[in-house]
C-alpha cells in the first residue's frame, strides 16, 4: 500500500494552485490532485478587463501556469473540466464528474482544501436572460466580450456597479471606443471602499473620460430586440444599450463546503480558523470562499482579492503537510486604476470607523507625489483616519495622477503592526526629489491629525461647510489666497465669503469680526491653517480651516479654471503642516 499523503485541491485559480504548488515543494512524496471544472488553471482572472479593453492583446498571456507546468514540473495531477459533486467526510473520498464524458471517480484524501472562489451576484430583474448581459467572471465571458466588442461594433454600454470590477470595466470599454454608462444603487463610487471626499474626486476623472454617472439609481429590468439586450431601465430613466456589464458584487462559493457538513459564517462564506482550518480537521479551505478577520475590529468579513487567495494557498501548503504557520487577518487593502487616476484604501473608512464606535479624527491632504519644485510633480489627495484618545492608525485612502498605491502599501504596513500617528510622523521614508518631497504626505496626514490632537489645529469638513452655506448661515469662509488663485477656482458662497490674502492679514485683521464665527480656505489648507493661528493670536476664539481646502472641495466650484485643471501646488506644499 503506497503510504504517501494524498491531497486533493478543489479549485484552480489562486488560492488552490499556489496551496498545491506550496504542498509540493513542503513534501516532495505527497500525491497532489487539483479539480478544476474549467479548462484553464491559474487564470489571472483579474486582467479579464484589460483584455476586454485591448491592454493585455493575447488571450494566452492570461494563463499565468499552463496545467502540463503542474504535472511535468512539480508532479501534480491536474483533472480540468472535472467537477467535485460531494465530499464523504467519514470515507474521506471526493466524489467528481467528468464534464468532459459524464463519468464519476471517487477521489481519496488524507488532506483536502477547498478553493472554489465565488461568483457574481446577478441582478433578479425581467430580461437578465437576454444575450449581451455579461458578468466578465470566467475566460469564457472575456473573449465573449471582446469578440463581440470587435465584430458587431457596438457603440453603447451599461456597467452596473461602481465597484472594482465595474471601474475597471468601464475603463476598457471606454478605451474600445464604446460610450459607456455607469448605474450604481449606492450614492457615489467604491461605495463599500471609500468616503465621499476620496469618490468624489475620482469621479472627475470619470466624467472627463466621457461615462455617464448615475448615482442613487437601481436596475428596473432589461429589455432586448430578437433576443438581445437594448435597454437599461432603471428607476430613473431608460438607457440604450448594446451591451450590459453586471458588476454587483459576488458570494462565496460555500454550496459544497455546506453540503458536507461544514461550518458556514454569518456572511456565507467557510468559516476557518486562523491555520485556515474548517470545522474538520483534515479540510483546511481559502481564497473567496471563505470568512476573513478583519485586523483592525476583529471581526468577520468577505475579501475576494488575488492577493489574499494566493496568501492563503500557501499558508494552506504548509499547514497541510505538517507546518503551523497562521493567517493574522486582513485589512481590506485596495488599489485599482481609473483612467489615468491611481486609487487605493486601506482599513476602516470614516463611515466604517464610526459604525464601529470609535471616536476619529480625520483629515483631507491634496498633495504632489514628489517635491513641488522638481518636473511632472502630479496631484493626490489623501485622507486618514486614526482614533482620537489612542492615535492608532484606523484607515486611510487616496487617490489622484500621483503614486498613490504606494502610500497605501506605506499605511497597510504601519496598521498592521499597530502604528500611531507619532509613529507616522517620523517614519524613516525614502527621499530624493524626483520622488518624494522632504515630507512625504504620509508624514503631512500624521502631522495634521497631531495637530488637531493637541488643540492646534480646528477644522471643519467639506460636507458640513456645504450644508451651512446651503442653509444660509451666518458666518465668515475667509478666503486667503492671492486674487489671481480666487479667479480661477472659487467655492459658491457669496454671502460668505471675505477674500484677504494671507500676507495681506496681519494688517487688516480689524476688517475681520470678532464674534464671527470664521472658517478658512485656500488651496490646500496650508495657508489656512496658517491664518487660523494668526487670527487665533489675535484673540478670534471660533476659528477653524477647511479640511482640504478647494483642492479637497468634493462640490461644484465657480471660476474659470477648476483645481483639477491647474498645473502644480504652490511650493508652500514642501513645508508641511
Amino acid at each position: 500500500m503506497n503510504g504517501n499523503k494524498k491531497i486533493i485541491v478543489i479549485g484552480g485559480t489562486a488560492c488552490g494552485p499556489k496551496a498545491a504548488a506550496r504542498a509540493r515543494r513542503c513534501d516532495p512524496h505527497a500525491e497532489i490532485t487539483i479539480v478544476e471544472q474549467s479548462e484553464n488553471v491559474s487564470s489571472a482572472t483579474c486582467g479579464f478587463p484589460y483584455y476586454v479593453g485591448g491592454m493585455i492583446k493575447f488571450r494566452n498571456s492570461l494563463d499565468v501556469v499552463k496545467p502540463m507546468h503542474f504535472k511535468d514540473t512539480l508532479g501534480i495531477n491536474v483533472l480540468t473540466h472535472t467537477k467535485a459533486l460531494s465530499i464523504d467526510r467519514r470515507e474521506r473520498t471526493v466524489r467528481v464528474t467528468s464534464l468532459a464524458n459524464g463519468e464519476d471517480a471517487s477521489l481519496p484524501y488524507d488532506k483536502l482544501v477547498i478553493a472554489t472562489g465565488s461568483s457574481p451576484l446577478r441582478l433578479p430583474c425581467d430580461g437578465s436572460e437576454l444575450e449581451g448581459i455579461y458578468t466578465l467572471w470566467t475566460m469564457i465571458d472575456a473573449v465573449a466580450v471582446r469578440r463581440i466588442i470587435e465584430e458587431r461594433r457596438m457603440k453603447k454600454a451599461v456597467v452596473v456597479g461602481s465597484g472594482l470590477v465595474g471601474l475597471e470595466v468601464a475603463e476598457s470599454l471606454v478605451a474600445q471606443g464604446l460610450q459607456v454608462t455607469i448605474v450604481e444603487a449606492l450614492d457615489w463610487l467604491l461605495p463599500k471602499l471609500l468616503d465621499f471626499e476620496i469618490a468624489a474626486y475620482g469621479e472627475k476623472e470619470l466624467k472627463k473620460h466621457g461615462v455617464d454617472l448615475l448615482w442613487g439609481t437601481r436596475v428596473v429590468r432589461f429589455e432586448g430586440e430578437d433576443g438581445w439586450v437594448r435597454r437599461v431601465i432603471t428607476d430613473r430613466k431608460a438607457i440604450a444599450a448594446d451591451l450590459v456589464v453586471s458588476a454587483v458584487g459576488t458570494r462565496p462559493n460555500a454550496g459544497l463546503a455546506a453540503d458536507a457538513g461544514l461550518e458556514i459564517g454569518e456572511l456565507g462564506g467557510i468559516s476557518v480558523d486562523e491555520c485556515l482550518r474548517t470545522s474538520d480537521p483534515d479540510i483546511y479551505a481559502g481564497g473567496d470562499c471563505v470568512e476573513n478577520v478583519n485586523r483592525i475590529t476583529g471581526k468577520k468579513m468577505l475579501a475576494p482579492m488575488g492577493s489574499t487567495a494566493n496568501k492563503h494557498g500557501r499558508i494552506i501548503g504548509t499547514n497541510i503537510t505538517g507546518g503551523r504557520e497562521k493567517f493574522p487577518g486582513v485589512l481590506g487593502t485596495t488599489v485599482v486604476k481609473v483612467f489615468d487616476y491611481n486609487m487605493g484604501r486601506v482599513g476602516l473608512t470614516e463611515a466604517q470607523a464610526r459604525a464601529e464606535g470609535y471616536a476619529i479624527e480625520t483629515c483631507l491632504i491634496p498633495c504632489l507625489d514628489h517635491a513641488a519644485y522638481f518636473p511632472g510633480a502630479r496631484k493626490m489627495l489623501f485622507k486618514l483616519i486614526a482614533e482620537s484618545e489612542t492615535g492608532v492608525v484606523l484607515g486611510a485612502q487616496g487617490v489622484g495622477l500621483g503614486e498613490v498605491a504606494k502610500r497605501i502599501d506605506v499605511l497597510a504596513t504601519a496598521i498592521s503592526f499597530g502604528a500611531k500617528v507619532d509613529d507616522l510622523a517620523n517614519l524613516d521614508l525614502g527621499y530624493a526629489p524626483p520622488y518624494n518631497s522632504a515630507m512625504d504626505p504620509v508624514h503631512n496626514a500624521a502631522n495634521v491629525i497631531k495637530n488637531k490632537r493637541s488643540g492646534m489645529a480646528e477644522a471643519s469638513i467639506p460636507a458640513d461647510v456645504k450644508e451651512k452655506i446651503d442653509a444660509g448661515e451666518e458666518f465668515i469662509l475667509l478666503d486667503v489666497r492671492s486674487l489671481a488663485e480666487q479667479e480661477n477656482c472659487f467655492i459658491d458662497a457669496p454671502k460668505q465669503t471675505q477674500v484677504i490674502p494671507l500676507p495681506d492679514l496681519r494688517a487688516r485683521v480689524d476688517e475681520i469680526p470678532r464674534d464671527a464665527e470664521i472658517i478658512v480656505y485656500c488651496q490646500t489648507s496650508i495657508r489656512a491653517y496658517q491664518a487660523q493661528r494668526i487670527l487665533e493670536g489675535q484673540g478670534f476664539k471660533n476659528v477653524r480651516f477647511l479640511d482640504g481646502s478647494i483642492a479637497a472641495w468634493p462640490y461644484d466650484t465657480l471660476g474659470s479654471k477648476p483645481y483639477a485643471e491647474q498645473s502644480g501646488l504652490p511650493i508652500a506644499m514642501d513645508a508641511g503642516i
